[in-house]
This record gives C-alpha cells, structure tokens and sequence, in this order.
C-alpha cells in the first residue's frame, strides 16, 4: 500500500489524489493515478469545476475533466497489452460504482483499500459480484 499512496502524489487532483496499482502473482502489472487525459491540460491548471460548482465529492462524476486511479490504471494495461484478470487491485480509496463496473468486468478478484468513499451502490455491487474487499488502516494492517 506505501507504493500506492506514492503513486497518488502524482495525482493532478486538487480535491483528492488517488492512486492504483494492480497485482499479480506479486508482480506489479500497471499503476494508476487521478489526472486528466494524457495531453490535456490538468486541473492544477484550469481549475476544479466541480469544486467551483460546489458538487458534492461521489457525485456528477461527468463534470470532472480527470479520469479515476482505477480507471487510469485499467486503460495503462489495455494500452501495453497487460492481461489483468484474476489481478489484485490496491488503491488509496475505495472505488466509485463506476470504477467498480469496470473493475468487475476486468476480472479483478480482489481490492485492498485504504480510505472510504461515499458510494454505497459500489459495495453493493462488489459483493455480489464476489470480489473481495479489504479495507486496510494507515499501517497496512486489516481494519475490523
């Protein structure tokens, strides 16, 4: 997990900086942070528009310029042809319903995470798909 918050100091967010890396085998397959589309400009540029148009955090995720860690993460090994089913996901926060949809349909099997995150449809959808779910404190031990 230390490696995961590493990698969300590269986040561009200025709400919240996210990162994600996926596992398997314990190799590190591909890592992922919240920023906007490669070639775009970032939100430590141009601003938050959610921020300015006081949107609530886990909602009207469709007015945020960046993509999640988890989706970063995702579309790096598509991009480097990286097979991901049966991988281990850890990110600093727990996924949003969208994350999740695609985790679920990457064949992800297991998230450790460490921050919650306020999207109750997520853990609903995570435990009928049977994915494993580990919320881990500040030390990396398991919260119970």
């Amino acid at each position: 997990m230390s490696i995961t918050r590493l990698v969300a100091e590269r986040s561009t967010c200025l709400r919240r900086k996210v990162g994600a890396i996926l596992v398997k085998g314990k190799r590190i397959l591909c890592t992922g942070y919240n920023g906007a589309p490669a070639g775009l400009s970032h939100c430590l540029e141009t601003g938050c528009l959610r921020e300015q148009l006081g949107v609530k955090s886990g909602q009207r995720h469709e007015l945020c310029r960046a993509l999640h860690a988890e989706q970063n993460v995702l579309i790096q090994a598509a991009f480097h042809g990286i097979a991901v089913e049966g991988a281990v996901l850890y990110c600093t926060n727990l996924p949003c319903s969208i994350c999740t949809k695609m985790l679920i349909n990457a064949g992800i099997r297991k998230i450790y995470f460490q921050e919650g995150y306020p999207d109750e449809l997520s853990r609903q959808m995570l435990e009928e798909a049977g994915i494993e779910l580990i919320h881990l404190d500040g030390d990396g031990s398991v919260r119970q």
